[in-house]
């Protein structure tokens, strides 16, 4: 066997292990929900075969050829009995791409299928694309809507960073052919937008996040409300926020839905980031809330404070101090698979269940918006539990 040899065997094998590491959720947590040691998926996971040219002539110091930088905003579907992940795959060229990874316990042994997604250009070709929410809807499609990124003609001149971003739609019945419908037509810039997994009132419904800018949310902001009545020439005529930003809250900067909500007896359960601003810039966590079965636009639950944020080594990377989620699946025992990524760099899985996510919304206090109602509701919870004691 030539050195060549032994160095590409002795790479599968340690790829080998690093994709079949079991999983473990970590001792201590605060009984929401729980963590696990080790992250799903990082760049280290994708394919030797995208990253190698295991030709020996070409390639005699097994070089990586095509490096990959991150792995993060993954949506979620469970497909076939397997846990299914549509992952964001940044490459070192900072071009993002689709790719497909399946687990069987939705935990740990995540394997990429053998090609990335071959994602169909709207008319306008976009330079990038990303976080792709996935919807299994009672129309019978399973759509992916997605951020679609090209550079601002209108900036001024020499301004590479200047960008556009509007909400790429494509459905598929099998996560592997797609069809692109063109991008959603609104007022304003869209870079988070969900769909509704039912109709309502007889029309599609989406969840949107209007903005001014690229970055910047200006008079927009705040997590949207719209009915289509035709998906493959979507337009957005007449939009309401349902869930705004706040002064001096973790959704003061901007705010937007993650995943599509899951339906309960009790309500929908939704899962959101939140995004404020510090010393060391944008703080991005993950919230929650809930809606009417009735109504989706109306909030009946909205408990205070972050649901989940980025912890030790969640907080470095490629953009620190991020958490980001756009997929989660309720299997019908109830659990629920939460992925997440932290700071746009690894992704990560959390899991609870269904009566656990639903107490925390209804049972949790909400923000009282000052300095004084949050000491007021810490108070009560003292002289409760004082009470309690009593009894005990």
């Amino acid at each position: 066997m030539s050195n060549f040899q032994e160095k590409a065997k002795a790479l599968r094998e340690h790829h080998l292990d690093l994709l079949t590491k079991k999983n473990h959720p970590l001792q201590w947590g605060n009984g929401i929900y729980e963590k696990y040691t080790n992250p799903i998926l990082t760049a280290e996971h994708t394919p030797l075969e995208w990253r190698y040219d295991f030709n020996e002539k070409d390639n005699p110091f097994l070089m990586q050829r095509i490096m990959v930088n991150a792995t993060l905003n993954a949506g979620a579907i469970k497909w076939q009995d397997k846990y299914v992940l549509v992952v964001r795959v940044e490459g070192a060229d900072r071009k993002s791409f689709f790719a497909v990874a399946e687990s069987p316990n939705g935990i740990d042994n995540f394997r990429f299928w053998d090609y990335p997604v071959t994602m169909p250009d709207d008319v306008i070709p976009a330079t990038n694309i990303y976080d792709m929410r996935l919807t299994q809807h009672e129309d019978g499609w399973i759509y992916g809507i997605f951020c679609a990124e090209r550079h601002d003609d209108n900036a001024p001149a020499g301004d590479l960073s200047a960008a556009t971003a509007t909400a790429a739609i494509a459905r598929t019945k099998d996560l592997k052919n797609w069809q692109r419908l063109p991008d959603l037509k609104t007022r304003s810039q869209q870079r988070n937008v969900v769909l509704h997994p039912e109709f309502v009132n007889g029309m599609y419904a989406l969840y949107t996040r209007p903005q001014d800018g690229f970055i910047d949310t200006g008079s927009g902001g705040g997590i949207g409300w719209a009915l289509i009545d035709d998906i493959t020439n979507a337009e957005v005529t007449e939009e309401t926020i349902i869930e705004e930003r706040l002064y001096h809250t973790i959704k003061e900067v901007k705010n937007g839905e993650g995943p599509h909500p899951i339906k309960t007896p009790q309500g929908w359960l939704h899962l959101a980031h939140g995004v404020r601003n510090c010393a060391a810039g944008l703080r991005y966590v993950l919230y929650m809330y809930m809606t009417a079965l009735d109504d989706p636009t109306r909030v009946i639950a909205r408990p205070g404070g972050y649901f989940m944020a980025p912890e030790g080594e969640e907080r470095v990377g490629d953009v620190s101090n991020v958490l980001f989620a756009n997929g989660w699946i309720a299997d019908p025992d109830g659990k629920v698979f939460i992925y997440y990524a932290s700071s746009d760099t690894r992704l990560h899985v959390a899991t609870s269940t269904i009566e656990r996510l639903v107490d925390y919304c209804m049972n949790t206090p909400e923000d009282g918006l000052t300095t004084s109602q949050s000491v007021e509701t810490l108070k009560a919870l003292i002289d409760k539990n004082k009470e309690t004691m009593k009894t005990l």
